[in-house]
């Protein structure tokens, strides 16, 4: 049986009066790539912010539930601690240290965290992101969007986590380009590092991961494995916009085509 390296309980946390999450409790298993989906608002975001100690940066709070990592509570570290205890986010929108160039965001990387600037953390980054080494001298803010992605990325591995954050990776990227991104994250884990993968795409997301969460309002609407969100008409109704096991069947060719492979699970109330 694999252990749970993160183990989120009865969290909720909220803006002022306006509450993110209300008793959401999520566990990643060790090795494991996780998934949280949902739509806009639904909380994911807070989800990891609350995890990574960043919500008090947004001006949000943690009111009540524990975040445990290997058995620490994290819910009361500061983000520096955070990272430091293997626990590294990619936010979303890809922000990078745009003018400073991607040698230098690389070294800010491993500020902090578990790694440091040494080559092996080098020669990492830049096996999974070739083009990072292209452009090693070149300003962050002249990469096309995927190419920042990667950087954010490529930063964030410089720390060494264990356990990776990704807020929304594929936002705004073209289709092969979301793939890329996806075949790297499967590389990333079977390195050895644990995800927690936040997407709207719940095609692509389900397609990485072994387990999901999907959030509505702030709550966890439908839990499971991948398997059993596949064999669920409503999740893909409400997630993949499909309507029947036929149309779903089309939208799964589709995906494969493009590298794209979704499984689902079933729904529960």
């Amino acid at each position: 049986m694999e252990a749970t390296v993160l183990r989120v309980r009865d969290l909720s946390a909220g803006y002022g009066p306006v509450r993110a999450l209300s008793r959401v409790s999520v566990e990643v298993p060790e090795g494991a790539v996780t998934a949280v989906l949902g739509g806009n608002g639904a909380g994911k975001s807070s989800l990891l912010r609350a995890i990574s100690g960043t919500l008090r940066f947004h001006g949000g709070a943690i009111t009540e539930g524990s975040v445990t990592f290997g058995g620490t509570a994290l819910h009361d570290c500061s983000p520096a601690q955070i990272v430091a205890s293997g626990v590294v986010q990619v936010p979303e929108g890809r922000q990078v240290f745009a003018r400073m160039t991607v040698a230098d965001n690389l070294r800010a990387g491993a500020l902090g965290g578990r790694g440091k600037d040494d080559k092996a953390s080098r020669d990492r980054v830049n096996e999974l992101f070739p083009v990072l080494a292209d452009r090693a001298h070149q300003r962050a803010g002249l990469l096309s969007g995927g190419e920042q992605q990667m950087l954010a990325m490529g930063r964030a591995l410089m720390a060494r986590p264990k356990l990776l954050l990704l807020d929304e990776p594929s936002l705004g990227l073209a289709p092969m380009m979301a793939a890329r991104i996806a075949e790297t994250v499967r590389e990333i884990n079977a390195q050895g590092t644990s995800v927690l993968l936040v997407e709207q795409n719940a095609a692509l997301a389900l397609s990485l991961a072994s387990d999901a969460f999907v959030l509505e309002t702030g709550e966890v609407a439908v839990s499971g494995t991948a398997a059993e969100l596949s064999a669920s008409d409503e999740v893909r109704r409400r997630y993949l916009g499909v309507g029947d096991a036929t149309a779903a069947d089309d939208a799964k060719a589709g995906i494969a085509e493009e590298g794209k492979r979704p499984l689902l699970r079933r729904w529960s109330a």
